[in-house]
């Protein structure tokens, strides 16, 4: 499902270039037409029926980094790009600027720190990203202030179930709209790949005005709170047991007809669900929902552990059970228009 080398490329939000390259190299054999939008949007296009539009999103941004200093020793200063626990970083190593310059980010060793630094999760402005410069001179030669920085993990078989990756927020969404475009549609069907999710939904809301569409589904990676330390009644999905449905966050309310009827379709074809129980967060749909007139629109995900970190682990029972529910979807697509 194009999972691998989707989660091993770069495309920190506004520098989604090699993602998006990827994916129209893989999907224009399946799609009518591709535009590429100011935002730098794919909507690949699937003809069927004009008499209504369908509109399927997957956000090809990442969390990530970008330069703003490059100090006197040759250490870069940086600012995060998107949602990243500062606790998550730290030693982690990153692949910097086109050329790929290989950075550890670090702050001062444990032993030099005050007993307060400690006992406190460290700040932005307290860290660093060393790549080994001698100076301020021998860094400019391999680095630019803006260049973007992510996370250096490639992709791993954890299990026989499981995943290791960076980027599965929402790569695994990217790859579901890639195998779904192979099939024929009912109605004309607009698979739209967005920008800059992670930092405020704002391709989705540039490409759902475009298409103006009659429903919308978004497909994405949500968080899994089934690790230790966690009670259960503090569950927002479970590992392993299907993909996830989500009936509200903090930027949707979900249609309760089209929620429930997309929990019914995966019950009668036998594709294990559940429902996303937390309310907070977001995504795409945040802006879909509210874009032209408004709207029908709905999110199925894929649950994530560790989700925007270096290394998000995933069920690759349930990546399917959110390919099979989208298609699914398309199939039966008349009982919730």
């Amino acid at each position: 499902m194009y999972l691998e080398e989707l989660t091993n490329l770069s495309g920190v939000s506004g520098n989604e270039t090699e993602v998006r390259d990827f994916i129209i190299f893989k999907i224009t054999p399946y799609a009518d037409e591709i535009t590429v939008d100011t935002m730098g949007n794919v909507i690949a296009l699937k003809k069927g029926d004009s008499s209504k539009k369908v509109m399927l999103s997957a956000h090809m941004d990442e969390v990530g980094f970008i330069i703003s200093e490059i100090t006197e020793k040759g250490y870069l200063k940086f600012k995060t790009v998107g949602g990243i626990d500062t606790r998550t970083i730290l030693a982690k190593r990153l692949r910097i600027g086109k050329n790929n310059i290989l950075g550890v980010i670090g702050m001062k060793a444990v032993h030099l720190q005050k007993k307060s630094e400690r006992e406190e999760t460290p700040e932005i402005k307290d860290l660093f990203i060393d790549i080994g410069a001698k100076d301020k001179e021998d860094a400019e030669k391999l680095i630019n202030l803006g260049d973007y920085a992510t996370f250096e993990t490639k992709f791993e078989q954890l299990s026989n179930e499981t995943v290791k990756a960076k980027a599965l927020d929402d790569r695994a969404g990217c790859a579901v709209l890639m195998e779904t475009i192979k099939n024929p549609v009912k109605y004309d069907t607009y698979f739209c790949f967005t920008t800059q999710e992670e930092v405020g939904l704002r391709g989705a809301r540039v490409v759902a005005n475009r298409i103006n569409p009659d429903i919308a589904l978004v497909v994405e990676s949500t968080s899994c709170s089934d690790v230790y330390g966690f009670e259960p009644h503090e569950s927002v999905t479970k590992l392993g047991c299907g993909a996830a449905v989500t009936f509200m966050d903090g930027t949707t309310i979900v249609d309760n007809a089209f929620r429930k009827q997309l929990f019914e379709m995966a019950k009668e074809g036998n594709i294990p669900v559940q429902y996303k129980c937390s309310t907070s967060g977001g995504n795409d749909a945040g802006r879909i929902h509210l874009s032209g007139k408004g709207v029908k629109t709905a999110s199925v995900s894929l649950p994530t552990r560790y989700i925007h970190s270096s290394a998000s682990v995933a069920s690759v029972k349930d990546l399917n059970a959110v390919l099979s529910l989208v298609k699914l979807f398309l199939e039966r697509i008349d009982e919730v228009l």
